[in-house]
């Protein structure tokens, strides 16, 4: 009985960091310093938190644009999407200049506001393409779990 509660509880754990790593806002910035907190190895707690990081970025981007242009049409989400939308356009004005590499950078720079959920919403709006906008929020995201671990290392 021992083995078994201790392999659900390290599951546990693990679903734990994936989740909040594929959670808007909270991401890696929340997921690897639990990780470290859990005394987890610090590979596995970046791969997890890489992966699920990732998880949900295709599904934004091929639905964020159908579901918005839905929930403007309702009274109770029109505020909500119009905030968003306007807060997500005032990021990719930056991003616009440099394209891949300014996506790459939005993802990259692991601080609020910023992050794969933010690139993948910019990336739908500006209807970047999936070849595109995939692999340079795939090398933000490992960047950004690089300085969220190197960071999370020395404070743990």
């Amino acid at each position: 009985m021992g083995f078994l509660s201790e392999w659900i509880g390290q599951i546990h754990n693990e679903l734990l960091i994936v989740g909040l790593a594929a959670t808007p806002v909270l991401e890696l910035r929340a997921a690897i310093p639990f990780g470290m907190a859990m005394a987890m190895d610090w590979k596995f707690v970046y791969i997890l938190s890489v992966l699920g990081n990732l998880i949900p970025i295709p599904f934004i981007i091929l639905f964020m644009r159908p579901v918005f242009a839905f929930l403007r049409k309702t009274k109770y989400f029109q505020g909500l999407i119009h905030w968003v939308e306007n807060r997500t356009m005032k990021k990719a004005e930056t991003m616009m200049k440099y394209s891949a590499l300014g996506l790459f950078l939005l993802v990259a720079i692991p601080l609020p506001g910023t992050g794969a959920w933010t690139g993948a919403m910019v990336a739908s709006m500006l209807d970047m393409r999936m070849k595109y906008a995939i692999p340079s929020i795939f090398l933000g995201v490992i960047a950004a779990g690089a300085l969220v671990m190197t960071i999370s290392y020395h404070v743990f």
